[in-house]
């Protein structure tokens, strides 16, 4: 991997962020309805109508209120809420930190479990562990978040049974317990499908890697067993997989709306629903294009982890 090709990443990046911009501040200029309207309420008048608007900038031209805000954006000013009246960067911070250690818990959950679920699978081709797993990936695999949701709180957070709480959050900096209690079941709602479809992922790769010439040879010179999974198997098949977490960022990002909406998770989902709810224009605008940030760099660290794990990849 050269410093050329990294350099070409960044700056499409960048682009894709700049492109993003662009999208999110055409989709809030259409959204229905007023904002100094749904702020002033029914008692509005006229005259309050006007001032209220001048001083948000809503009776600028389009491209006015659009570069005054990217110039804040570059600046690290995302301006402040028209509901809340707090700056955006407070009110979407504090919801990013607690996002962020729900999808973090969920993703290193699903990393830890569904590679080893997925090499099992592929290194026992054809056993009843292969069977299992695979039956496992299409259930997991065919539940959207809300189902699954319901029947952990059903089975899992019941009066009668009781073993998680149905909702809420409590910060890891207050109580790391009370925190791994709360997060329990929204992260393993995230992670079923996020686990199946992994580990079919990582089946299908070793069961391929493990036919492949190379591994033959390895064998052939007598190599242990245990060496060439390690050495041959393992590096070759976690490439595309690092490929596919990557690419169910973008889900994560998606389902993690409606995971804390259930389990009452004070998180950038509930935050968003509240501002499309009250059209908090900033808010929506800064949520956005944070998470369109987090899936393009998420992006960019697979093709770097990628070309560290698999000698083939060559970025010219």
């Amino acid at each position: 991997m050269t410093a050329s090709y990294l350099i070409r990443r960044l700056l499409a990046v960048i682009l894709v962020l700049i492109i993003v911009t662009f999208a999110v501040f055409a989709l809030t200029m259409i959204l229905p309805g007023n904002a100094a309207i749904m702020i002033l309420g029914e008692y509005r008048t006229e005259t309050s109508l006007a001032a209220l608007e001048a001083r948000l900038g809503l009776d600028q031209p389009w491209y006015i209120q659009y570069y005054d805000w990217v110039s804040g954006v570059v600046q690290g000013d995302f301006g402040q809420s028209l509901r809340l009246s707090l700056p955006v960067s407070e009110v979407v911070g504090e919801s990013f930190l607690n996002s962020a250690s729900l999808a973090v818990t969920a993703l290193v959950s699903v990393t830890v479990i569904a590679i080893p679920l997925g090499l099992l699978a592929g290194l026992r081709r054809g056993s009843k562990a292969d069977l299992g797993i695979g039956v496992f990936s299409y259930i997991g695999a065919s539940m959207p978040e809300f189902v699954t949701a319901t029947l952990l709180l059903v089975f899992l957070a019941s009066p009668t049974i009781g073993l998680f709480p149905a909702g809420g959050f409590i910060p890891p900096g207050e109580s790391l317990t009370g925190f791994a209690s709360h997060v329990v079941l929204p992260a393993a709602t995230l992670g079923l499908i996020l686990t199946a479809h992994i580990s079919r992922q990582v089946r299908s790769e070793v069961s391929e890697v493990l036919s492949s010439d190379y591994v033959r040879a390895a064998r052939l010179k007598g190599l242990r067993e245990r060496r060439v999974i390690r050495r041959h198997v393992l590096p070759n098949s976690l490439a595309p997989a690092v490929a596919v977490i990557s690419l169910d960022v973008g889900y994560l990002l998606g389902g993690i709306i409606v995971v804390e909406e259930i389990f009452a998770w004070p998180g950038l989902g509930r935050l968003l629903i509240y501002a499309l709810e009250n059209r908090d224009l900033p808010v929506i605008q800064a949520i956005t294009l944070l998470l369109a940030t987090v899936y393009a760099l998420s992006n960019l660290i697979s093709d770097i982890v990628i070309a560290a794990l698999d000698p083939r990849v060559r970025y010219a």
